[in-house]
């Protein structure tokens, strides 16, 4: 497999159209101004758009004909379905999204006995270049806007609401775990948080602490981050505790080094409260010695904290190419108990989406 170069700056592409949810509340009573509109009509709008979940303005009836003329430049089109698929039962829904360019991104929908998460992307691709990723391998196309981040999120509210996972259900979580590295798309990423967590009609009104920003290690990105308020669980794509390796599964630790990664992950953890995930994709005789277990235990134990950290052990999910595959049981199950005795928590992700590409490392944004 030909190793594919970082790229942490996305490529020029036409810039989305201006949406309500690219704009904070001022800027929005703002942009009404520009319109010709009292400001309380944008607010009218936010109450549809982040509290109903709507974007149809013609069932906004408490707005004047005119008005809602004059406002859908703030409701262009963003993100169209293409293509969705479902598995497990119907409990997970993914969603293949046209932009209004043509470029292609994916999110998914998940149901569960205790809540409803959708896993969005904050790229087109990603530039990380992680060689058992699928959506890494495919390269980085360009940076979503904050606008399209939260349409994907704004629409699978309203599905999870209308039934679409079997019965109605509420939103609670959100995870940037979707295509993309979201701290290479630092401040539209940051802004989409705030629209997300935002009580309505400011924004949808989702608990911070439902909220998870993953990413492979961006060191600077991480302090400042952890410098704006926002209580959200970071989560750490480590993979192997080990430099040598990690230079080659996670490209970017030849920049930033494991434990420049864990002491920004023990900062964050310091500032906001909230304890650190650390992500490892198991991969059979690649990152799942019983001494990588050790180390990473101690490592986080030293390093972190082990009331500031829990790792989330992801058996490996098959990719188009790859020659890697998930470890077996007996050794994950080690894996597992050598974490633990380690003080660290340690659990295994349920694997959801499989069948459809919709699992961790299989999206790609392909109509097949």
């Amino acid at each position: 497999m030909t190793a594919l170069p970082l790229v942490f700056d996305a490529p020029k592409r036409a810039t989305p159209p201006r949406h309500l949810a690219d704009l904070d509340p001022a800027d929005r009573r703002g942009v009404a101004g520009e319109l010709g509109l009292p400001a309380f009509r944008a607010d009218q709008l936010a109450r549809h758009y982040f509290g109903r979940f709507t974007a149809d303005l013609d069932a906004m009836t408490d707005l004047p004909a005119g008005a809602r003329d004059t406002l859908r430049a703030l409701l262009p089109p963003l993100v169209t379905p293409v293509l969705e698929q479902s598995c497990d039962d119907g409990a997970t829904r993914k969603t293949l999204w046209k932009g209004h360019d043509g470029t292609r991104a994916e999110s998914v929908l998940m149901g569960y006995p205790d809540r409803a998460t959708v896993c969005v992307s904050s790229q087109a691709g990603c530039g990380m270049a992680c060689p058992f990723c699928a959506t890494g391998q495919g390269g980085l196309q360009r940076n979503l806007s904050t606008g399209e981040i939260v349409e994907q999120v704004r629409q699978a509210a309203a599905a999870a609401r209308d039934g679409a996972l079997g019965r109605p259900a509420r939103l609670s979580n959100v995870v940037f775990m979707g295509m993309g590295e979201p701290l290479a798309n630092y401040k539209r990423v940051v802004a989409a948080v705030r629209r997300i967590t935002e009580p309505s009609p400011d924004g949808l009104g989702i608990s911070a602490r439902g909220v998870t920003v993953s990413t492979v290690g961006l060191v600077p990105a991480i302090d400042k981050l952890a410098a704006e308020g926002l209580p959200v669980t970071l989560a750490v794509s480590l993979h192997t505790p080990d430099d040598e390796l990690r230079d080659t599964l996670v490209p970017v630790n030849n920049r930033w080094k494991v434990s420049e990664v864990l002491a920004a992950a023990r900062r964050y953890a310091q500032a906001t409260g909230r304890r650190v995930s650390i992500e490892y994709a198991l991969i059979r005789d690649v990152n799942d010695q019983p001494w990588r277990a050790d180390l990473l235990g101690t490592l986080l134990r030293q390093q972190v904290g082990t009331k500031r950290v829990h790792v989330n052990l992801i058996p490996l999910n098959p990719t188009p190419g790859s020659q890697w595959d998930a470890s077996p049981r007996r050794v994950q199950d080690e894996f597992v108990a050598r974490v633990q005795a380690a003080g660290v928590a340690c659990t295994v992700r349920d694997t959801r989406g499989r069948e459809i590409a919709a699992a961790c490392g299989q999206l790609a944004a392909s109509q097949a």
